[in-house]
């Protein structure tokens, strides 16, 4: 298991494609310790417990010092991996150094060209701002992050400049396309960002991209924080600020095909997977007999995606397209 967090809604940045900016009534909202204690008891093997937001720097060093020790006490092996700008570190470094080379906890970062990454509505959080931000991790805590980028409409001519980047820094990135979600009013096909995976497999770059070194190892296409795969929701959970729980971060957002907490967690009767959700199915009745099947229907989110945008048909030529040339490229026999 793994258990997704959110502790709050609120963030340093205003990024114009974030997913996560209407969470909460009250953007003061925090998660209780209790609703994480109380998951973690119903699942002591949960492996990892990812840490998003808002932005978790947002919180104070002490919220999370309690659940370690939460975790040191019981002699969990449960791993806290943040996904942060760290720009309150940059900010003010010495709260956070200790947390940060905590064996227990991972740092990943965000970064991406153009003009979506904002500090704040008039300022782009540029490559110099992210060098130096890398940089003080680099010193304080001995290594520098990965980091990832958010691919969108906007952005997308500039996707493979991150990867020459994180290249350039000796790390991994990965290339996420942008969820219908928050601000992002429509989500990035997923057919046209096989094209940059496809592009980093030619130019020899997936020692540096994570998603497109996933489709080499062929294993289950591409992946994000939650597997790409149709059997997430039986290995993932998701806990909002106000306490409500869903089996992906993406439908959190949205606050769609929510799962109660109650009965799965706190009464502990049964696990309630989405597989019964019609909706959420298949693209199109022709997928059922398509090599791609699980590829393009493997995210319950991008199929609501693809289906409210009614893109549907586009989705299908461009991956159609792009399977073709990636079989010569990894042997994926699919012809």
């Amino acid at each position: 298991m793994e258990l997704i967090i959110k502790p709050t809604e609120l963030c340093n940045f205003k990024c114009t494609f974030c997913s996560s900016t209407h969470l909460v009534d009250d953007k003061r909202t925090q998660l209780s310790h209790e609703l994480i204690f109380s998951f973690l008891k119903r699942f002591p093997n949960t492996s990892t417990i990812i840490v998003n937001g808002g932005d978790p720097l947002m919180m104070k060093p002490d919220y999370y010092w309690e659940i370690i020790r939460y975790l040191e006490e019981r002699n969990m092996n449960t791993t806290l991996s943040f996904t942060t700008n760290l720009w309150a570190f940059y900010k003010n470094p010495e709260p956070w150094v200790e947390l940060f080379k905590h064996p227990l906890v991972g740092i990943n970062t965000s970064f991406n060209y153009g003009q979506t990454r904002r500090i704040t509505k008039d300022r782009v959080y540029t490559e110099e701002d992210f060098w130096k931000v890398s940089d003080l991790f680099l010193e304080k805590i001995g290594y520098r992050p990965s980091f990832i980028s958010v691919i969108t409409e906007e952005n997308f001519s500039t996707a493979i400049d991150n990867v020459y980047l994180a290249k350039k820094m000796n790390v991994e990135c990965k290339l996420n396309y942008a969820l219908a979600s928050g601000d992002q009013g429509s989500s990035f096909l997923m057919g046209k960002i096989y094209e940059v995976y496809l592009q980093i497999i030619r130019l020899g770059l997936t020692e540096w991209e994570y998603n497109s070194k996933q489709i080499i190892r062929k294993k289950n296409a591409i992946s994000t924080s939650c597997p790409l795969n149709r059997a997430c929701d039986e290995t993932i959970r998701c806990l909002q600020p106000e306490g409500d729980y869903y089996s992906c971060g993406a439908f959190g957002d949205d606050k769609q095909y929510p799962i109660s907490f109650q009965e799965e967690v706190i009464q502990g009767k049964k696990f309630l997977p989405l597989k019964d959700q019609a909706p959420l199915a298949y693209l199109k009745e022709d997928c059922l007999t398509c090599p791609l099947f699980e590829i393009c229907n493997g995210c319950k989110k991008n199929i609501s995606d693809i289906k409210k945008s009614n893109r549907v048909q586009e989705h299908c030529s461009a991956m159609q397209k792009n399977m073709i040339e990636l079989d010569g490229l990894v042997n994926y026999g699919i012809h």
